[in-house]
């Protein structure tokens, strides 16, 4: 397949790794943004998705789309006009693309998106595949509603892959910092019960697993979890050891976290407990396939 890689969302916090592993591998990467910016040897092409516009030479002898793009899920109080806005700046984005893709020529030959493990939800300690149904919460719908959005590009012929990803896990941004924040200060502690699974990955395991969908002939939804899921106890503890912080504040109750964070809460209550096995028996190896490696490399 091609060596031109177009990233939506390449200045994120996985964009950008990511787009600095492919230019090493010795791609050619693009990106599609809504502002300018300078990071030779990428070239920038822009677009309003709200507006509907695009800049149709984006996708001169672009051989794969990654499309990372859409609004944080865990930035902003879940508002009706905040949760329309994280819904729509995942499904309308690549409607976007797919609209240019048909009026012009191309080659692009595949479509590689992130997903979330949001799709699952709240199911305590069920171990979740990708063959298991998603729920019908927020997170849940929204999920849902991205990949079939995605799945519209085998219209257009286009080979599609989606990844549904968990907690990333890097000290430079995400929910492992805001974990360790108060940690670092003597401050931290469980939230909830503590009891509900986190299906974390470490960030490198996560551009890995996207240059492995590249070079790869994978089709279709993959887990991008590590195989060890973990607590929210078992993280936090293991974080505070990492630090060499202690922990000794009573647990966040979920009641407090509710009046706190409203329908946001989820993000940090939901217990979801996912199945690396399918990405592993298609032959991608983990660099950091448990929680005490992956810390132990973010804050070495």
């Amino acid at each position: 397949m091609g060596k031109h890689i177009l990233i939506t969302g390449g200045t994120g916090l996985v964009g950008k790794p990511l787009t600095q592993l492919l230019l090493d591998k010795g791609y050619t990467v693009s990106h599609l943004s809504r502002k300018a910016a300078n990071i030779p040897p990428v070239k920038t092409f822009l677009w309003d998705v709200e507006k509907a516009e695009i800049d149709p030479n984006c996708i001169n002898d672009v051989a794969i789309i990654i499309h990372l793009a859409g609004a944080g899920i865990a930035d902003e109080r879940w508002t009706d006009a905040r949760k329309q806005e994280i819904l729509s700046s995942r499904t309308k984005s690549i409607e976007l693309i797919y609209s240019l893709l048909r009026k012009h020529p191309h080659q692009v030959k595949k479509i590689i998106s992130a997903s979330a493990t949001g799709y699952y939800c709240d199911r305590g300690d069920e171990l979740l595949t990708e063959k298991s149904p998603p729920m019908v919460d927020f997170l849940g719908r929204c999920c849902v509603a991205w990949e079939q959005a995605v799945d519209k590009g085998e219209a257009l012929g286009l080979k599609i892959l989606k990844f549904r990803t968990g907690v990333v896990l890097t000290d430079e941004g995400g929910a492992l910092k805001q974990l360790a924040l108060p940690i670092k200060f003597g401050f931290g502690t469980v939230l909830g019960s503590g009891r509900q699974w986190v299906p974390w990955i470490h960030l490198q395991d996560v551009i890995d697993m996207y240059l492995f969908g590249v070079e790869n002939d994978l089709t279709g939804v993959y887990n991008m979890v590590a195989p060890n899921p973990v607590t929210n106890f078992k993280l936090t503890v293991a974080a505070a050891t990492q630090l060499n912080r202690p922990l000794w504040l009573p647990k966040v109750p979920a009641f407090a976290l509710k009046l706190a964070m409203g329908e946001m809460s989820a993000v940090v209550l939901y217990s979801t407990k996912v199945s690396a096995e399918k990405i592993e028996a298609a032959g991608f190896q983990f660099k950091f396939p448990t929680l005490k490696e992956a810390l132990r490399q973010i804050y070495a």
